[in-house]
């Protein structure tokens, strides 16, 4: 059938401008004829269909999106979005972590002073009188020293033999550590005229070994009883004294033919031995630093009150610190040394110790 051109139908789609229409017919707003890009088929309104649907407007630029006026994502909420069900987890868990450790701190703090003594350290003497040296096994048993292997010097560097049998006073203090609650302990740092220190860092390095010993929490200030400061002018509770071979022999005893450390209340010193302390004891084996740590909380055990030594308690167990340890770790060779004492020989071995509290 041939188009004559009649009149459209009602419904059809009528020319655009420039197409023959009524040039003020759906014309856009804004619309200019002689604009060639004007001509271009198209839709300017959202709701209308182009001409060829198949067509794209190139070249007509995009109509800019309306800005959003949503809120823009905060940190939190982006951490959430990240993390998921982690970040609700997350501060419940630092918060439980913060009551727990609040909890241990406050369940670790003596409030009964008598709550930090070990049963084991046997009772506590403060008495002042009697001048008996504190520290070594009677000496009717000394005849069983050489059959004790664990008790002999070990290999090692020089030390001296002979001192002055006088000491002097390393320059330096120390605040008070620990709480006191019954008394505080001070003590004055000394060495024998005569021992060269050198070899181990000289007189200062001594002392400073002894100060961070007994401030150490694992040491006698975990017992809210003690305190300790350290002074070097006045008269100390006790002197704590680096002393040579021989002068330790003249301090301690020598009926138990082995190099040992005492607590001599007669002229006030602890009295730790100088070999030992360049040498160490068998049972450490070669740990030097802890041994030193060992001589100084041992015998500053026997001048705070503990007179009593102790045997292994749990085999392979940490040794007790009031344990003659530098004579071995083995109950069987401590009773040796002292069948009638409180070690029994029942086998036990312990692990060398050189605090009183270890898990303090």
């Amino acid at each position: 059938m041939t188009d004559r051109g009649g009149p459209r139908l009602r419904g059809s789609i009528p020319l655009g401008p420039g197409d023959g229409g009524d040039p003020d017919e759906d014309r856009d707003e804004g619309w200019n004829p002689d604009d060639s890009d004007a001509r271009r088929v198209g839709s300017h309104q959202p709701l209308r269909a182009q001409w060829d649907p198949t067509s794209r407007d190139v070249g007509r630029p995009r109509t800019p999106r309306p800005e959003r006026q949503a809120r823009k994502q905060s940190k939190l909420g982006k951490f959430v979005a990240v993390y998921g069900w982690r970040a609700y987890a997350i501060p419940i868990l630092l918060v439980v972590t913060v009551l727990v450790l609040v909890d241990a701190v406050r369940g670790g703090v003596v409030t009964d002073q008598t709550a930090a003594v070990d049963p084991g350290f046997g009772a506590r003497s403060t008495s002042t009188e009697g001048t008996d040296v504190i520290g070594v096994p009677p000496k009717a048993d000394g005849n069983f020293a050489e059959s004790i292997p664990a008790g002999s010097l070990p290999e090692g560097g020089p030390f001296t033999v002979t001192g002055a049998g006088t000491w002097h006073v390393v320059p330096g203090t120390r605040d008070q550590v620990g709480h006191g609650a019954e008394e505080v302990f001070t003590y004055t740092v000394e060495v024998e005229d005569g021992v060269d220190t050198a070899g181990f860092g000289g007189d200062e390095s001594f002392g400073r070994m002894v100060d961070e010993t007994l401030s150490n929490p694992k040491s006698w200030t975990h017992d809210q009883r003690f305190a300790f400061r350290r002074i070097d002018s006045g008269e100390p509770t006790f002197r704590i004294s680096l002393t040579s071979q021989m002068s330790i022999r003249e301090a301690c005893g020598y009926d138990i033919q082995l190099e040992v450390s005492c607590y001599n209340p007669g002229i006030n010193r602890v009295v730790l031995n100088e070999p030992r302390w360049v040498r160490g004891a068998v049972g450490f084996q070669g740990d030097i630093g802890s041994y030193r740590q060992y001589q100084i909380n041992h015998e500053v055990g026997h001048a705070v009150g503990y007179q009593q030594h102790q045997p292994c308690e749990a085999d392979g167990g940490l040794a007790p610190v009031m344990m003659q340890q530098t004579f071995g770790t083995s109950n069987n060779d401590i009773a040796k040394l002292d069948p009638e004492g409180v070690v029994p020989m029942d086998g036990k071995t312990c692990r060398f110790n050189p605090w009183p509290y270890p898990r303090g």
